[in-house]
């Protein structure tokens, strides 16, 4: 494993654990050279459906782009990054067990709505608010009541 500091291509395993939801291994690596450490994750690469955009364009299922999207909505609140990763392996759980050979980002979002309510109130009002695309503020006052 390439050290992210130094470019150094030999690192040694300091610490090997499972992750909390056990759909990943954690190791911590050390590098010989600059004496940094970094975390790396091991996951099993699986084959999820393809995400059909609202345009009617298809991309691949994108983990980081859900954890960028999740992030910016729980940005300055106090969730812990072990709830965003479980949440975000909930979501990536129920695309991979839907069967399906497409998923719209619309059920995808609907997905992290539903993950963001259980985390952080604010949180799920941002993101419903750029994701719903809110006309006018009876909507958003709807959503908020809901709540």
């Amino acid at each position: 494993m390439r050290c992210p500091y130094c470019g150094n291509v030999e690192t040694t395993v300091v610490e090997t654990r499972e992750s909390d939801e056990g759909d990943a291994v954690r190791r911590r690596r050390r590098c010989s050279a600059c004496d940094k450490r970094f975390t790396t994750y091991e996951r099993a690469e699986l084959a999820m459906p393809a995400v059909v955009k609202k345009n009617g364009d298809r991309r691949e299922f994108d983990r980081e782009k859900l954890r960028a999207s999740m992030t910016l909505a729980l940005r300055k609140r106090n969730v812990s990054v072990d709830l965003i990763d479980a949440a975000i392996a909930r979501i990536e759980d129920k695309v991979f067990t839907s069967g399906a050979s497409e998923m719209s980002t619309s059920r995808i979002g609907e997905m992290v709505m539903r993950e963001l309510k259980r985390l952080d109130k604010v949180a799920y009002v941002r993101f419903a608010s750029v994701y719903r695309e809110f006309e006018d503020i009876d909507a958003f006052s709807k959503l908020i009541q809901e709540i």
